[in-house]
């Protein structure tokens, strides 16, 4: 095993060719983007793993943070991971959102899946994130912090969601077009209510939507 993890190397290549002949592709499959910690808590000599939140364990840990790109054709319990990136920002000089970029960039250069529809939480949701993918043509779907700058009309100008009220149809049913600062093109918004209270702003773009004039850039 020593000589083994010696000698060899694993791409993330290795890792799509295995999963390759199990996808269930389709123009409703989706992608999904999040982060995971692999728990390294007993090691003191892998330079990558670092103190870092999980929230599998829901505290720190020392681990070695990923970011997965992971596929699914929306069936009950059919998700597979296609590709990885080590988060290691002392290594490589590289961000959790430079990851999202390379790991989309990845499967729009390779041109086999159908799928065209792309999920992410709001660490991922930064305006950069957003006009990528709708000029390369996916739907999204994405969460929102609750201090995130939108615009329901050029009249009522940007604030913060905390402060925005509800548009006619109500949040959780139609939802309402809005703006969101520094992004140039509407996106249609969400606010879902948990059992328990929590709460979650949640963002759409529809696949082909075209740009929106609004409240410019």
């Amino acid at each position: 095993m020593n000589r083994f993890l010696h000698t060899r190397r694993l791409p993330t290549t290795q890792l799509r060719d295995l999963v390759e002949p199990l996808l269930r592709d389709s123009p409703e499959a989706f992608l999904l983007v999040d982060d995971s910690v692999q728990d390294k808590k007993y090691s003191r000599f892998i330079e990558v793993a670092k103190h870092q939140y999980s929230g599998n364990a829901h505290s720190m840990l020392t681990g070695i943070g990923l970011v997965n790109l992971v596929h699914s054709s929306g069936e009950a319990g059919d998700f597979l991971p296609l590709y990885y990136r080590v988060d290691a920002p002392e290594q490589d000089g590289k961000t959790k959102n430079d990851h999202f970029l390379d790991l989309f960039r990845q499967v729009e250069q390779e041109g086999k899946l159908r799928a065209r529809t792309v999920l992410f939480d709001a660490w991922y949701a930064g305006s950069t994130n957003l006009k990528y993918l709708h000029r390369a043509g996916w739907s999204f779907f994405t969460t929102l912090q609750r201090n995130r700058q939108v615009s329901l009309s050029k009249e009522s100008g940007y604030q913060s969601l905390d402060a925005l009220g509800p548009p006619p149809t109500g949040w959780s049913r139609g939802g309402g077009e809005v703006r969101v600062k520094e992004v140039p093109f509407g996106l249609k918004l969400f606010k879902v209510v948990a059992t328990n209270g929590d709460l979650e702003w949640v963002h759409h773009q529809p696949l082909g939507r075209s740009p929106d004039p609004g409240n410019g850039d």
